[in-house]
């Protein structure tokens, strides 16, 4: 969903040292009955898995990541010992462009039918055909509350129209500060949001924009309390953040282990008027899989829609299944944070590939951020 820039080619040169070093093998002649699948974190219900080995004989490791740059580094690498990981679709760009995915055998796929053609053709915009994603889950990133905890904490001062200026206008933050703000851990992420915050292109290449992120990212730094790309869920529900920058699902997530555990917190993920960031967290075969079969059984498993559906019920994210939101249950599936309507679909900021310059700029900036230097 990002645009390809020059500096792939330092992406592709190193890729091609890897495959010729042997790291990009394909599958073995005869897949064990055994899937290694690598994905986020809180993001699968707690009978899928077991739904699939049962039905299957295929006996699923299932390992957890929380940042597409430790994913990503996983897989320049090479070996990764995963059959399936989940990366977000601007990530997976640069990824098969370095030639870090297997193409997917779709005659193993006659659920794809399932998938709605729109969010196909997002995913084409990376995937040219789409010949290596299959998409898991879609959400964006946005503003989550504790309703009550922000109020009292702003006191006279009336919620902003943008809700991005409770993270990053420290006329709001500074207040907020005293309930617990988090952010999440990856400047590939914050960056972004800071951008269109300014009124800028969020995923930009030029320096200067970049600049001014710095400066606005350094002025909030006092009030922010915690970084954390997961364990922010919990903390909302206890009570010790009453703001994340967070995604949505995560957020929903929280609400609802709130309401679960009656802690009294009130938790609303917002959907800004001027938009959240959108990403596709889709499916993939890394290059030197060894169960290629598995992979293909277990994503064509994912697209039935009762189980997109499933995960959707489970987890609050978005499935891209157009037979599969009959299954979803009314209250997701007329949940607005969930499911956002076509007027706030329109206000949405889609995706787009960033260069390793770029990428490398990101990664200074939110350093330095965190550090407070």
């Amino acid at each position: 969903m990002r645009k390809v820039s020059k500096s792939w080619g330092v992406v592709k040169a190193l890729t091609i040292g890897l495959l010729a070093a042997g790291l990009a093998g394909g599958a073995v002649a005869q897949d064990s009955k055994v899937l290694n699948v690598y994905n986020w974190s809180d993001y699968i219900g707690p009978d899928v898995l077991k739904n699939f080995e049962k039905e299957t004989g295929i006996k699923v490791r299932y390992d957890n990541f929380d940042s597409n740059e430790i994913l990503h580094a996983k897989l320049v690498a090479g070996k990764t010992g995963y059959d399936i990981v989940v990366p977000s679709s601007n990530w997976a760009a640069l990824q098969i462009a370095g030639g870090l995915f297997q193409k997917l055998d779709k005659s193993k796929l006659p659920n794809l039918k399932n998938l709605d053609p729109d969010i196909q053709a997002q995913l084409a915009k990376v995937d040219p055909g789409n010949d290596h994603l299959v998409n898991w889950l879609w959400g964006y990133t946005t503003v989550g509350i504790n309703t009550d905890k922000v109020k009292a904490a702003l006191g006279s001062e009336p919620m902003p129209d943008n809700v991005w200026e409770l993270a990053f206008n420290p006329k709001y933050v500074s207040k907020l500060k005293s309930c617990g703000v988090s952010m999440l851990d990856a400047g590939s992420e914050i960056l972004p949001a800071v951008l269109h915050y300014m009124g800028k292109d969020a995923y930009s290449t030029n320096q200067a924009d970049y600049t001014a992120a710095a400066a606005v990212l350094k002025a909030v730094r006092p009030s922010v309390t915690l970084f954390s790309s997961s364990g922010y869920i919990n903390d909302m529900v206890s009570g010790s953040v009453c703001l994340a920058v967070g995604w949505s699902g995560d957020i929903s997530i929280a609400r609802q282990r709130a309401i679960d555990t009656k802690t009294g917190q009130k938790i609303e993920a917002l959907v800004p008027k001027n938009g959240g960031l959108i990403f596709f967290d889709s499916m993939a075969i890394p290059k030197d899989a060894a169960n290629v079969a598995n992979a293909h059984a277990f994503m064509n498993y994912i697209m039935r829609p009762e189980v997109h559906a499933s995960l959707t019920n489970q987890v609050f994210y978005a499935n891209p299944n157009k037979e599969a939101r009959k299954f979803v249950v009314p209250e997701v599936a007329n949940n607005p944070a969930v499911f956002p309507n076509s007027e706030q679909m329109k206000t949405m900021i889609a995706p787009k590939a960033l260069g390793n310059d770029i990428r490398r700029l990101q990664t200074r900036i939110f350093t330095q951020f965190k550090t407070g230097r």
